[in-house]
């Protein structure tokens, strides 16, 4: 890898291809994969995970919100996309860019088949939710009966999927919470199946649930964490490889006397003779305030720095009297000897929230 000269994200794209590659070893033949790339694709870059993702042979990719479905047709990403939660005012731009929406409940399964049916759209793949206890999106099975009822009245729609999403499929302790979910989806795309006389794809297994839950794989399933080199479990972390290694530079280093203090609200005093380096990058690149007055650190020369004082907007002190090092020298934020799961622990956060936070602002230095 490049040595830094200032705060940028390294994204390894052989560490996506493992990954990618660990996680549909777990899969039957035939079991289609379905790559999450959301929020710029876990905080990553979604333009260069998807290009990869289609040269390794992912055959749908999920985001979360149009614009970013429309961000990757504009980069010349071809596999069909589908919305997870789109919001009726983006309609017409979703059929336009030819994307694929999540239709959740009544209303905007009516909505959209109105739109399609205005615009002559005959099979416009379309995808069903259904609720099985995550309770925050989805068709139940008290108002499954919009289904059929809308469906047998247009031709405008088709449906290319349905999905569940599991709310534990990590934690053992949850599985017979998580059983009764696949037994409610069963249930549920049971009576879809009869209703519209032919099989779409069904998905429910997330990552965890791909290890864990293999025969609820159904014909496909979906991975965001474990593609960028995470799960929600040891085991498993250790099959696959961290896709971002978040680095920055040392500015300055200040020699401190025994009663100077440091950065807003003079929230270190130095106790003795300390060495205090300058980072950077602060909490609008998504190093967090939580992060401070020595919760967290970070690694210099193979050495562990803790952060001192406030976590200022642009910038972090850390302490490095023990550390032979001088200005220009890299620091590895995380990646490489600190974990994120670690780091974001040292935060009372987990992963998923540590890497979306990191800043666009933030350059992003693609590894081939």
């Amino acid at each position: 890898m490049p040595k830094a000269e200032e705060t940028v994200l390294e994204i390894d794209l052989n560490a996506l291809a493992h990954n990618f590659k660990t996680i549909k070893s777990q899969l039957k033949p035939g079991v289609k994969f379905m790559s999450v790339i959301k929020a710029y694709a876990y905080g990553n870059d979604s333009v260069a995970m998807a290009h990869k993702l289609e040269e390794l042979g992912t055959d749908y990719f999920a985001v979360a919100y149009t614009e970013e479905g429309i961000r990757l047709r504009e980069a010349g990403i071809s596999k069909p996309i589908l919305i997870l939660h789109p919001q009726p005012v983006n309609y017409p731009e979703i059929i336009e860019h030819c994307l694929e929406p999540n239709l959740y409940s009544a209303r905007t399964l009516q909505l959209f088949i109105d739109l399609a049916e205005k615009q002559k759209q005959k099979d416009y793949p379309v995808h069903l939710k259904f609720n099985t206890g995550m309770n925050r999106l989805g068709f139940t099975e008290a108002n499954y009966h919009h289904i059929p009822e809308k469906l047998k009245k247009t031709k405008s729609v088709k449906i290319a999927s349905a999905f569940s999403h599991l709310a534990a499929s990590e934690d053992w302790k949850e599985r017979e919470f998580t059983l009764s979910q696949i037994y409610k989806f069963k249930d549920l795309v049971g009576k879809l199946l009869e209703d519209i006389g032919y099989e779409p794809l069904l998905h429910l297994c997330n990552t965890s649930a791909i290890f864990n839950y293999p025969s609820a794989t159904f014909s496909m399933v979906r991975s965001g964490l474990g593609l960028y080199g995470f799960a929600n479990d040891d085991n498993l972390n250790k099959k696959l490889k961290p896709v971002g290694t978040f680095k920055s530079v040392i500015s300055q280093i200040q020699n401190l006397e025994e009663g100077d203090t440091v950065g807003y609200g003079r929230a270190f005093k130095a106790e003795k003779t300390t060495r205090i380096a300058t980072l950077p990058v602060g909490h609008a690149d998504g190093i967090k305030r939580i992060y401070g007055h020595g919760k967290a650190g970070v690694f210099i020369n193979g050495e562990y720095a803790p952060i001192v004082g406030n976590v200022c907007m642009d910038i972090i002190m850390i302490n490095v009297t023990h550390i032979d090092c001088k200005e220009g020298d890299e620091v590895i934020i995380f990646g490489g000897p600190q974990d994120v799961p670690e780091f974001s622990a040292k935060g009372g956060t987990v992963s998923y929230e540590l890497i979306t936070g990191i800043s666009q602002r933030v350059k992003r230095v693609i590894i081939q």
